[in-house]
């Protein structure tokens, strides 16, 4: 059989699982259970087995539970609370200085999560009605919140590059210090947006009337809000980047520091603390599923040789390398509309990354490209996780159209940011070159 044939064959399967509304763990794994019954027999049910035994044994899948863990204790300590509050008393006197304080917080709280949720729903419930209660356009308020809680999956810790990295077997240090810069990047541009859209527009984003504002000194006591967490993040960035830790090893140090941090700001309860745990759990056996059932997926597909068939066809073509990484970043963002970030990593990587390693494309500069991708997916229209959280937590009188609206700007932006990485790759380059 022809792998045409074979490719047909498995996303027909693939699809119609999917559009049954099965979750995509179960559709990509029962997807490789039919083919393989049908091309192999039962004998080659013994690869699923040996698959989910070194996949749930892998060293470097212990720091997803370890991150997640540490952004659930930060997430429900309230410490987002403390950081809001500081950024209103420094930014709140400029035209959209909140929303610009909002994209602030959201790239801190990113630095100490790795998940793209817990700010979009903190600063959801926090920010976003501070924005409205004082004038500020509706879809800009909404769309800082999803654009600024999407920067989790870019800026380190990065639940999506410890999966690249065990999936590509590149340096997960690496890769975090590939994602500092680019982080930064695009939140510098997504204030920049705002800055110009409340220049222009000025009701889009009033400033706080002068009684509101605060003096110098209470702007410098409010810093002490932010001062534990960015000790925390500087800890688990820096034995990581000097290499005196590995990246298992710095996840277990960041989830005790944010322990501590929610015990010495006194919000520790029971109730934190049972419910940071049990999330945890929630979410990492859904991630390791969703890797299991990709992992399958991969493994077939890939000994029936999909990744030398896909090769040939681009090399056929005779492509330059920019254009082939344009079509790899049109391809990413059209599934990231539709699919699981992860699932998509799954599928796409064994395909993608050997066609780089062929071109002479560096793999952490690739990674990177690759994570803001999922990153857009995130906050693409109709089915990007943050658009959902985002109107899980709004009024009713809220529409998801005004949510998918309010995305479009943001995506726009983010866009230009990915352009401009790839033809600057020094940018994502140039902090892990000095590790």
């Amino acid at each position: 059989m022809s792998i045409v044939t074979i490719t047909l064959i498995i996303f027909s399967i693939l699809i119609l699982m999917l559009m049954t509304g099965m979750p995509i763990a179960f559709a990509l794994g029962g997807t490789m259970v039919i083919f393989t019954l049908w091309q192999v027999g039962p004998k080659g049910l013994y690869l699923i087995a040996t698959t989910a035994n070194e996949e749930w044994e892998s060293y470097i899948l212990l720091a997803i539970p370890l991150f997640i863990l540490m952004a659930k204790y930060l997430q429900h300590s309230g410490l987002a609370e403390g950081f809001y509050a500081m950024m209103y008393k420094w930014m709140g006197g400029l035209r959209g200085g909140l929303a610009m304080g909002t994209v602030v917080i959201c790239a801190i709280f990113a630095a100490m999560s790795g998940i793209s949720g817990a700010a979009t729903v903190a600063m959801g419930l926090i920010a976003l009605p501070s924005m409205l209660s004082r004038g500020y356009d509706k879809k800009l308020a909404i769309g800082t919140v999803i654009a600024g809680g999407s920067l989790g999956v870019l800026i380190p810790p990065s639940i999506i590059m410890v999966v690249y990295g065990s999936i590509t077997n590149e340096s997960v240090g690496k890769l975090f210090m590939a994602g500092v810069v680019p982080g930064i990047m695009l939140a510098i541009l997504f204030i920049i947006y705002i800055a110009f859209m409340c220049a222009i527009r000025p009701k889009y984003g009033p400033a706080l009337p002068l009684e509101e504002r605060v003096s110098l000194k209470e702007k410098i006591l409010s810093l002490k809000n932010i001062a534990a967490p960015i000790c925390l993040v500087i800890i688990v960035l820096g034995v990581i980047y000097f290499g005196i830790c590995t990246l298992t090893e710095a996840a277990a140090i960041g989830a005790f520091a944010a322990f501590l941090v929610v015990v010495i700001n006194r919000k520790m309860t029971w109730h934190i603390f049972h419910k940071s745990l049990e999330e945890t759990m929630t979410i990492s056996v859904m991630i390791m599923w969703i890797v299991l059932g990709a992992k399958c997926f991969v493994h077939v597909y890939t000994t029936s040789g999909a990744s030398e068939f896909v090769y040939n066809m681009i090399s056929g073509l005779d492509l330059n390398k920019w254009l082939v990484i344009m079509i790899m970043m049109v391809i990413l963002f059209i599934l990231g509309m539709f699919l699981d970030p992860i699932g998509i990593m799954l599928i796409t990587l064994p395909v993608f990354f050997p066609i780089i390693l062929r071109y002479g494309m560096s793999p952490i500069w690739f990674g990177i490209l690759y994570t803001i991708n999922l990153e857009m997916g995130y906050i693409s229209p109709p089915f990007g996780l943050n658009l959902f959280y985002m109107k899980s937590i709004l009024p009713d009188q809220v529409q998801m159209s005004d949510v998918y609206y309010s995305s479009i700007p943001f995506l726009i932006v983010e866009w230009i940011g990915l352009i401009i990485i790839i033809f600057i790759p020094e940018i994502s380059l140039w902090l892990p070159n000095r590790m």
